[in-house]
């Protein structure tokens, strides 16, 4: 006796969606006051449409086709139009430096790129990185003006094009498509996932030991689709038929607010700094949402404070995940267990909300000293984080960085973590963020988020900065609210009162307009060592 083989491809997510919801709707923010609006059944024919497309530019099987888009039923359509065909998915970030960008599209081999209208001038930037690129394929009715070479207007592309599409049996193993990490420490490093490993991915985020998500939820992923596929959120979502709306290049705080409270989303994901704004926007506006079922962070750790300004003044739950490119990348979910229900709502917060998470089925997870053994799960004891699964990458593209990865098969993630008894692990700081003062080491992480526990404090980032006797000292850069006096010995008084040691405490402020941010929305401690003269990783 055995089973049916049936390969884990994209074909598998994308055929459900329209077979079983094809009048499940797909939202789009396309201005200040328009949304567009279709089926998944309008998304199916369009995308077979797509698909017969890219065989019409007679791509090789394989070939990399590169997306520069924000968040939109065009760009999903990509999502799975490209797959779908065997060619390589691979979304560009509009808001990396030119030179990461021109590597990046010619590390990459690029042979056609979609982009949006108004992100034309970013190609027109990295003009002289386009060599290898045969089309470009404009997300327009007609084809705009530029001076780029081969442009095409997508849908003029699509229009001739017929609605159905022959599936295509897909090796599993076939690459799907190409993240790259964000280059904080060096050049981007090309992440290469399998049609498996995306299946696996999507299939895991689904299941209640991470978002649960199914049928009868609305998801607004506003964790942008070119950072790690929106965490996997349109793959997983239009897999079990779910509703998804997509904000567009709009992202300011009032239009997710409307978003949420009118197309009833019941989950969303984001960075911490967008649900920063986005409550401030909430206490302003006094909108209540009682479709939302919980508010996923990622991409850094979420401040205390604002876990516990969400439950208490708004009665929404915001639940941390952790993940990197190298994970696909949703490793693990801070939800509690069963047992820990009846717990008082701060020990919950203590003991659940401000961790990384429990690994996610399939995930593996362990934290280890400099000789590579386990160090005690008791939630003091710090190590590396080290990591391996099905959706976890085995090397680089290229085969950049090898000690990277060990010998036994496990993944170095560069993040220095505890693992506490009942199996969550923390985030104590990136290897790079750590500050070693007097032999001793400052987790940035962990005063960022109590300083941002200041009633005056909007955000805060922390840095090392160079000590003659100690190595180095804390930087304290922050953002006060809006006529708000903070001061280094107010920021000192207030850590002081939440237990902090006197030598632990930050030497220097910097008053700032606003922490310098990366293009997926987390703190740029780069820029913020730059312009402060401080320690650098590599000085260390």
């Amino acid at each position: 006796m055995g089973m049916m083989q049936a390969p884990l491809n994209s074909w598998m997510m994308f055929d459900h969606a329209e077979r079983y919801f094809p009048d499940t709707e797909v939202v789009t923010q396309v201005g200040p006051q328009d949304r567009h609006r279709y089926t998944y059944s309008d998304f199916s024919r369009r995308t077979q449409q797509l698909m017969h497309a890219l065989d019409s530019l007679g791509l090789d099987q394989g070939a990399p086709v590169a997306t520069l888009a924000w968040n939109g039923y065009r760009h999903l359509e990509c999502y799975f139009g490209i797959p779908c065909t065997g060619r390589v998915l691979h979304t560009l970030n509009p808001r990396l430096p030119t030179p990461d960008l021109e590597f990046i599209i010619q590390d990459a081999d690029d042979v056609v790129i979609f982009v949006e209208e108004n992100l034309l001038p970013v190609l027109e930037r990295v003009r002289g990185a386009l060599s290898g690129v045969r089309h470009i394929v404009v997300f327009s009715q007609d084809v705009p003006p530029t001076e780029l070479p081969n442009v095409l207007s997508y849908e003029q592309l699509l229009a001739s094009q017929p609605p159905t599409y022959p599936r295509r049996n897909i090796p599993e193993d076939t690459t799907f498509g190409i993240c790259y990490t964000s280059g904080t420490t060096g050049r981007p490093k090309g992440a290469e996932y399998t049609h498996r490993s995306t299946y696996l991915h999507a299939l895991t985020t689904t299941s209640g030991a991470a978002t649960g998500m199914g049928p009868q939820d609305c998801t607004l992923a506003i964790v942008p689709m070119f950072h790690v596929n929106a965490w996997g959120s349109p793959f997983a979502a239009t897999m079990v038929g779910a509703k998804q709306v997509f904000t567009g290049p709009n992202m300011d705080p009032p239009t997710i607010v409307r978003l949420l409270e009118e197309e009833q989303v019941t989950l969303a994901t984001g960075v911490p700094t967008i649900w920063a704004g986005v409550a401030e926007e909430l206490s302003r506006s006094q909108v209540r949402l009682p479709h939302l079922r919980f508010l996923m962070a990622g991409g850094s750790q979420p401040p205390m404070a604002l876990i516990e300004r969400y439950e208490r003044e708004f009665g929404i739950t915001l639940v941390q995940g952790w993940g990197m490119t190298e994970t696909s990348p949703v490793m693990s979910m801070a939800w509690p267990k069963h047992k820990m229900l009846g717990w008082d709502p701060d020990r919950i917060r203590q003991q659940v909300r401000i961790k990384a998470g429990l690994p996610l089925p399939g995930a593996d997870v362990k934290v280890v000293d400099d000789q590579g053994e386990e160090v005690a799960r008791d939630g003091a004891a710090i190590g590396e984080l080290l990591v391996r699964g099905p959706w976890v990458i085995d090397r680089y593209r290229g085969g950049a960085s090898p000690e990277r990865f060990t010998d036994d098969g496990w993944f170095r993630t560069g993040d220095v973590a505890t693992m506490t008894s009942e199996g969550y692990f923390v985030i104590v700081d990136r290897t790079k963020d750590l500050i070693k003062s007097g032999g001793e080491w400052i987790s940035s992480v962990d005063m960022e988020g109590d300083i941002m526990a200041m009633p005056g404090v909007l955000e805060a980032a922390v840095v090392a900065i160079p000590d003659e006797k100690w190595q180095e000292r804390p930087l304290a850069a922050v953002v006060p609210r809006p006529g708000v006096e903070v001061t280094l010995e107010l920021v000192r008084e207030h850590l002081t009162a939440r237990g902090w040691e006197k030598w632990q405490l930050p030497d220097r402020l910097e008053i700032m307009d606003a922490v310098p941010k990366t293009g997926v929305g987390k703190f740029d401690k780069k820029v913020i060592r730059a312009r402060y003269g401080t320690v650098a990783p590599t000085d260390r």
